[in-house]
């Protein structure tokens, strides 16, 4: 028996990703706003709502829907978290288009292609106080919890929890790169926002695809 998950399930998975990055704006911002800009609550919001009104009315796979994602991404949000995220959820789509399910190896791939796509367009990585603090310790520890012989849940819960731990890293480290690397010593202390947004992205895909997962005969 295998566990997998159906790729129909496009506006389902995307449009929780749409309500969690909206429902907490003010917080986004308020976290960006001690060493930053103070605007990554309200970028991404503005991105995701775009994403949200080209969905409705139209019944899309999980590729469509995150190249939708992508692009109201790429399209509405200034800045590099724009390009950033657009890439993540592009590589996504890549991965998973000519795919009906996704079991576990599947959806670690999706998750390295979108690592990939990003880190085209980025070198930054772990200790830079971004949210590759985030994103690179959960794809390792979902790929981690493949190799260890875990089934899909468990692989989820391995990568929220990693996701969860490289977020409140971000606190302890001196940001290298972006407007809050001009502050040195004085970035210490706070949570990097995109550290915080990718955190809560991943928590909600990985619960989205374990409401869905269905085991089937291998």
């Amino acid at each position: 028996m295998t566990e997998q998950i159906s790729t129909q399930y496009g506006n389902e998975m995307v449009e929780g990703l749409v309500t969690v990055i909206v429902s907490h704006r003010e917080f986004l911002s308020e976290i960006d706003g001690a060493i930053g800009d103070g605007d990554h609550g309200i970028n991404m919001a503005k991105g995701f709502t775009l994403c949200g009104e080209a969905m409705k009315g139209k019944t899309l796979s999980l590729a469509q829907a995150f190249d939708t994602l992508s692009d109201a991404l790429m399209e509405g949000i200034g800045g590099s978290m724009g390009p950033l995220y657009g890439s993540l959820f592009m590589g996504m789509a890549d991965s998973v288009r000519e795919k009906a399910q996704l079991d576990a190896p599947a959806f670690l791939a999706m998750l390295q292609q979108g690592l990939s796509e990003l880190q085209d367009i980025s070198s930054a990585g772990v200790g830079d106080k971004c949210l590759m603090d985030t994103l690179i310790p959960a794809v390792a520890a979902f790929e981690q919890a493949l190799q260890r012989g875990d089934d899909f849940s468990g692989a989820l819960a391995q990568m929220k929890q990693a996701a969860a731990d490289g977020r409140d890293s971000t606190r302890d480290l001196v940001a290298k790169i972006g407007r809050a690397s001009r502050l040195g010593e004085r970035s210490r202390g706070v949570l990097d926002a995109g550290a915080v947004s990718c955190c809560l992205l991943l928590t909600t895909l990985a619960e989205a695809t374990e409401r869905r997962l269905q085991t089937v005969a291998a």
